[in-house]
């Protein structure tokens, strides 16, 4: 069984060599897609060890990974790990997140930070952004999960074939749990950590977030 890790990465040189490092402990191969980066974190992620793909301009996480997947998908991946690159995720889960798949149990888990691990949130995404986007999956797309917008995420190869998103910003997120349900495949949440280290995270990228969740085109 191949598992392979998806990583969408931007302006990320101060992180990506030690997230790879981590995470190529628990799958077969790492792939980095740099996603129109300004500094040197395409190079760093080949030196590294991961296989590197480039958008020459900046196209979004959501396109960034899809990128990742169909290459993952058509070089023989039975598992698609998509992963942050800025160190929050802790590699470590990544076994406990494709263990529900490996078993035969989900098609598709979802990393949740609020099933049992710990996390520090900044205080208007906890209490603004995330009960606004649990309500918008609940109400528009009939999906009930605990952390929506979490990017923490593992397909089977079945289900990365079926989930087609065409969000190319944080609006994926919504979209890749609407074409689940549409899909009718199977998934389950897992408790992942998440260590949040910029504080400074600005309120306006939280209404981005808002922003970007009711006004995708998938809802057309």
């Amino acid at each position: 069984m191949k598992i392979v890790c998806v990583i969408p990465a931007w302006n990320e040189a101060k992180t990506i060599v030690n997230v790879i490092q981590d995470v190529k402990k628990h799958v077969d191969e790492v792939i980095v897609v740099d996603d129109g980066s300004e500094d040197k974190t395409a190079n760093l992620a080949h030196s590294a060890g991961a296989t590197v793909l480039v958008h020459r301009l900046n196209r979004g996480q959501g396109a960034a990974l899809r990128t990742g997947t169909i290459y993952a998908l058509n070089h023989g991946a039975d598992i698609i790990v998509h992963f942050d690159a800025d160190g929050q995720f802790t590699a470590q889960d990544i076994p406990k997140v494709i263990a529900p798949i490996v078993q035969g149990e989900a098609d598709i888990v979802f990393g949740s930070r609020f099933l049992g691990a710990e996390h520090n949130m900044p205080p208007f995404k906890k209490r603004v952004v995330l009960p606004l986007a649990r309500l918008f999956n609940l109400v528009f797309l009939g999906v009930r999960v605990r952390d929506p917008q979490n990017g923490f995420r593992a397909l089977s190869a079945k289900a990365a074939r079926q989930l087609n998103w065409q969000q190319d910003r944080m609006a994926h997120c919504s979209e890749i749990l609407w074409l689940t349900r549409k899909a009718k495949l199977r998934y389950q949440e897992v408790g992942v950590k998440v260590k949040y280290n910029d504080f400074g995270q600005k309120m306006s990228g939280g209404w981005k977030i808002i922003g970007d969740l009711f006004l995708g085109r998938f809802l057309k």
